[in-house]
């Protein structure tokens, strides 16, 4: 048997702000947005390049969940987002407004920067070493 992530679900305030940032500011591509009801809509983006997890923007449905967004792993990374060209995603993502939270760091592992989301959520833009 063979098994992947297919979806994460990531709580937004607005579906078109998130689309805005996901798609606008982090280069990712839209890959579905469907009308559920006249409130609800499936909002899948994905990181250009490839197989990997998508990401559902689910527009949070009640005072719980909207006390979440930003803060779903308690400031704790969240999502990592790996690249074979950090040099060139980070300057378009910085070119492009995206908050980086500390320069880039070289670690044993390969090179990463902390950079938040719209909302807060912490993510690492990451170059393992061996795509170096």
């Amino acid at each position: 048997m063979r098994q992947s992530l297919a979806l994460i679900t990531l709580l937004v305030r607005d579906y078109d702000e998130a689309i805005g940032f996901y798609v606008g500011q982090l280069g990712f591509g839209l890959v579905e947005d469907t009308a559920l009801s006249p409130d609800k809509r499936w909002v899948v983006v994905a990181p250009p390049g490839g197989p990997g997890a998508q990401l559902l923007l689910a527009k949070a449905s009640d005072q719980r969940q909207a006390a979440r967004i930003g803060d779903q792993t308690g400031g704790r990374v969240a999502l990592f987002l790996r690249t074979t060209d950090f040099a060139a995603d980070h300057a378009r993502m910085t070119a492009a407004g995206v908050r980086f939270r500390e320069p880039p760091r070289h670690e044993p592992y390969g090179v990463v920067a902390v950079f938040e989301d719209l909302y807060g959520n912490a993510w690492d833009l990451l170059q393992l070493k061996a795509s170096l």
